[in-house]
């Protein structure tokens, strides 16, 4: 038996996936998600889906949704090759050249130099303040 989310009401296969879908959405920037969860498991995000589950399928409508695996079937009447390959409708367009590429690997050693002496000095600023707290006995 599976269960609608109960705030997108996307179907989820049971309580481990329901648990999972609402955790992870919450996790990933969902502020609907998240709220729902803070408002129903306060203490959701130190909770393990085993734990979860019955927790939120207690508010969640429960339903029978069908599994469908691509792989495991003769086929849903839809194909994925849709009659094109990667050059179709750029017919007169030449391939990039590659010599046209190769500025790139200059910037490229400048920008990993930059980040190279940015961390170097993050680190050297951190190193400081330790020191300090040290000295003033924080």
């Amino acid at each position: 038996m599976g269960y609608v989310c109960p705030v997108c009401e996307d179907p989820q296969a049971d309580g481990h996936h329901l648990a999972n879908h609402l955790a992870f959405t919450a996790m990933l920037g969902d502020d609907d998600h998240e709220a729902w969860l803070d408002d129903t498991v306060p203490d959701w995000a130190d909770t393990d889906p085993d734990e979860l589950a019955p927790r939120v399928t207690d508010h969640a409508e429960s339903g029978e949704f069908p599994q469908l695996f691509e792989d495991t079937t003769d086929g849903t009447g839809h194909t994925h090759d849709h009659g094109q390959s990667p050059v179709d409708g750029l017919d007169g367009v030449a391939p990039a050249d590659p010599s046209a590429l190769e500025g790139g690997r200059e910037e490229t050693a400048d920008v990993i130099a930059e980040a190279r002496e940015l961390t170097r000095r993050r680190r050297e600023n951190a190193a400081g303040e330790d020191e300090s707290e040290t000295e003033s006995g924080q």
